[in-house]
């Protein structure tokens, strides 16, 4: 691009800017007017959410928020307060630890808080009064376990639920590659060339099987996005995705599942769906997903990315002789971990599975990665530099000990009963622990321990000194906090989840990492342009299985996806949320619960999850005998964290091995830059750093 065309499309994303500007104040108008026809409607005495939530497009609970009167029986509250624990202070020095507790206000109410707008913070009246964190006037409330013999029963294990290893082979399933914008289609080691027609999931179909008569069932999508086809028609991607995956498909219905490791029903996913599809009178089923669930696809050719595919399932099988590619890298992580269960010992009985209480608690208190974007004026508004370091295959690194078996519960009067060693000694341990933190007075960096956030963010980071916060956080953070290389924070222990520590992913992982390395040095000394870089996109696909595979063991509530004609819009489930809606037919989902999983393991993905943000702030290299991490930078130097990457306005000389968990440079884009302000603009100049060192290494 020349300095004319980088011009002329500034002037253009220009008027783009203006015209999103307009669509947003005509909707906004549009749902203010819908707010009050809702109002409206309540005022009719025989008016029902469950009616008027369809109508609108809004779940029962939107419509209730709106208008309380409506509230069925079924939504009403226990607004009564759990009594707490007296609190434990832990602090840097055994003086302090030896201090006596001090009282705790009242446990956090069980109910999630409903998202309303944040009124401005009030004035500090006197300079030492405790600062609750910024924009946190109405935050979330987060849960506690109950006490008693109630809380006792949450600490149970789910009976008859273990995860164990399995008695059978997995089944290869014949897979195709498709690029759906030049029609070429891969199967096995022959090329093909589709007419596509307009792309419908029934002209994709008709096509590839026209082509390949029998035997396929799985075609990945690997360029094209042919659900994004009508997205000018729709206002968000999930509804062009719905509309595409439930449009007519004649000679074939929608998947009702079969096997152990099948699932019904299309998944609507903005960027990777799943569609699943069976013959009518017949019992041929077949999937259309996307390669972009396994690995970032750059203008490779599907012949590609069967390669990677080839080299991925060669490269696993020396570790695991009946290893197979399943659907999704998330399937095949979890699947290949169970083929790691031991078959004698000490876990030769299996892992047991956590109450739904407890896996409840942990999904609501356990986050995932750091993603953080801090503006000025913690920042310059013209930054010197924005230098972007990645942590390589990060979670790889902390998966060598995870909590086992069923956990007990540690109050805050056991907590301060301890000797300072053996409180220390629980923190290094596989826990969970709700905690009441405030920050330093002076205190000039990033935020280290997560909070609880109102609106659409789960959770931010406070860093002004003098803030107080109550939260759960896992040992590692806790720990951070209060060794870290700056000044330590106060941290009260509220009350606690303590495992016994363990190795359940630890051969996983290992023959995980081992895989990795092999494919990353293929991708590197390998001679044939094509198979390095088939040999690339494999070690990608390994670093997804990994990240995945620890996301499936949280087990999130699961979530049914669902249509209803618009004639019948009164039979829309009274508990679902409206995501799409058309002309014919109105798509919704709505929540089911946990399912009896015997590989949910929410503790392993928390403990995992919370070392890695801990890493993010420090981690020694003891071959260096040096540290790296956020809080070995200047203040005001950290720009945002963005799961297991760092971006700062300098470069650090940190030591990069080429092992799991090194902070590898990967964009360094010289300034002045403009500070980023939004996730989309930090996006758009990770893009520009990464162009710039790559043209620079080559030049």
């Amino acid at each position: 691009m020349d300095a004319q065309s980088y011009s002329t499309a500034l002037a253009d994303l220009r008027t783009v800017r203006d015209q999103i500007k307009k669509i947003r104040a005509a909707l906004t108008k549009q749902e203010a007017d819908r707010d009050k026809l809702i109002i409206q409607l309540a005022s009719y005495p025989k008016a029902k959410a469950e009616r008027i939530a369809p109508a609108a497009g809004l779940g029962v609970a939107d419509v209730v928020a709106l208008a309380p009167a409506l509230a069925p029986d079924s939504l009403a509250v226990n607004d009564a307060l759990q009594p707490a624990a007296e609190p434990s202070t832990i602090q840097a020095t055994p003086e302090a630890a030896a201090s006596p507790p001090q009282q705790a206000a009242a446990a956090p109410a069980m109910a999630t808080a409903a998202a309303r707008p944040v009124p401005p913070p009030p004035a500090r009246a006197e300079p030492a009064a405790p600062k609750t964190p910024a924009a946190a006037q109405t935050p979330r409330d987060l849960p506690s376990i109950p006490a008693g013999a109630n809380g006792d029963a949450w600490l149970a294990a789910t009976p008859g639920l273990a995860s164990t290893r399995p008695n059978f082979t997995q089944q290869a399933r014949s897979t195709v590659f498709l690029d759906t914008t030049t029609g070429v289609l891969v199967h096995r080691h022959q090329t093909h060339h589709l007419d596509l027609a307009d792309r419908s999931a029934a002209d994709l179909l008709t096509a590839v099987f026209h082509t390949i008569s029998e035997g396929v069932e799985r075609i990945y999508i690997t360029a094209g996005d042919p659900w994004h086809r009508d997205a000018d028609r729709h206002p968000y991607l999930r509804d062009a995705v719905a509309a595409w995956l439930n449009g007519p498909t004649p000679g074939w219905r929608t998947d009702t599942g079969r096997g152990r490791d099948r699932m019904a029903g299309h998944f609507v996913h903005a960027r990777n769906p799943v569609g699943r599809y069976q013959r009518d009178n017949s019992d041929h089923h077949v999937e259309i997903r996307s390669v972009g669930e396994w690995f970032d696809v750059d203008g490779d050719d599907p012949a590609t990315v069967r390669d990677a595919f080839v080299l991925l399932w060669q490269a696993l099988r020396r570790h695991w002789p009946d290893a197979v590619l399943m659907g999704s890298p998330s399937q095949t992580g979890r699947d290949l971990w169970t083929r790691t269960i031991p078959q004698r010992g000490q876990h030769a009985e299996g892992f047991p599975v956590l109450s739904e209480e407890l896996r409840g608690l942990l999904h609501a208190t356990a986050g995932q990665g750091r993603n953080e974007l801090i503006t000025p004026p913690r920042v310059p508004e013209q930054l010197p530099q924005l230098v972007e370091y990645d942590r390589t295959f990060a979670y790889a690194k902390h998966t060598w000990k995870s909590p086992v078996g069923t956990p007990r519960r540690i109050t805050a009067r056991t907590f301060a009963a301890w000797s300072e060693k053996e409180q220390m000694r629980a923190l290094y341990g596989c826990g969970h622990w709700q905690v009441r933190v405030t920050v330093p007075d002076g205190w000039d960096h990033v935020g280290l321990l997560p909070a609880p956030a109102p609106g659409d963010r789960a959770w931010h980071y406070p860093a002004e000194g003098g803030t107080t916060f109550t939260t759960w956080a896992g040992g590692p953070e806790i720990h951070t906090a209060l060794t870290n290389p700056l000044t330590p924070w106060k941290i009260e222990i509220l009350d606690g989840i303590l495992w016994e520590d363990g190795k359940p992913l630890d051969d996983w992982a290992k023959k995980l990492k081992e895989t990795w390395t092999n494919l990353f040095a293929q991708a590197h000394f390998q001679g044939d342009a094509q198979q390095a870089r088939a040999a690339h996109l494999a070690s990608r696909a390994v670093r997804a299985i990994l990240l995945y595979g620890i996301g499936s063991f949280a087990q999130r509530p699961r979530m049914v996806t669902g249509t209803t004609p618009r004639t019948l819009e009164r039979d829309v489930p009274p508990d679902a949320e409206i995501i799409g809606f058309d002309d014919e037919q109105i798509t919704w989902q709505k929540p089911t619960g946990f399912s009896r999983d015997p590989n949910a393991h929410p503790e392993w993905a928390a403990a995992i999850w919370s070392g890695a943000r801990a890493a993010l702030l420090t981690q020694r290299h003891r071959d260096d005998n040096t540290h790296a991490g956020a809080l070995h930078t200047a203040p005001g130097s950290v720009v945002a964290f963005r799961t297991d990457a760092l971006y700062l306005t300098q470069p650090q000389s940190w030591p990069y091995h080429h092992q799991p968990g090194d902070y590898l440079l990967r964009g360094h884009l010289t300034g002045p830059v403009t500070a980023p302000t939004t996730e989309e603009e930090l996006l758009m100049l990770r893009d520009t750093g990464r162009a710039a060192l790559t043209a620079e290494r080559e030049a």
